[in-house]
């Protein structure tokens, strides 16, 4: 994928009713890590929800860190949602330098505090 970065701002007016589809009717697995992101409860950093950048909308974006979360679906595990993921993760990275961060939906449930705290140790790496 070749986008010319100045195509595809933050946030885009055409995005804005996907984002909010998407924030309204996001995965259970969305809404339970969201718990524990919003309000800065992680290191005091700020995560964003929905959030768009280029053709993408990010699950969780933390603009101070250049931070991102993608919680991951079966549809994920093909071999064409890896290679997309890889395509936009890398396009992420070299765009906009965003690092992004994959769990599975389930780990959400079944590993919450473990996923907490990797994040948040990958937070406190990030900021030091």
């Amino acid at each position: 994928m070749n986008h010319d970065d100045s195509r595809y701002p933050y946030n885009s007016k055409e995005q804005a009713p996907h984002r909010k589809m998407l924030r309204n009717e996001g995965t259970s697995a969305e809404a339970t890590l969201w718990l524990s992101l919003k309000g800065r409860q992680i290191e005091g950093v700020r995560w964003r929800r929905q959030f768009g950048v280029g053709p993408y909308i990010l699950d969780f974006y933390c603009h101070q860190l250049r931070l991102c979360i993608e919680l991951d679906g079966a549809s994920h595990y093909t071999l064409q949602g890896g290679e997309n993921d890889q395509q936009r993760d890398e396009w992420l990275l070299q765009t906009h330098g965003i690092r992004t961060m994959r769990f599975e939906n389930k780990d959400v449930f079944i590993h919450h505090e473990a996923v907490i705290e990797y994040i948040r140790e990958v937070v406190k790496s990030l900021i030091a």
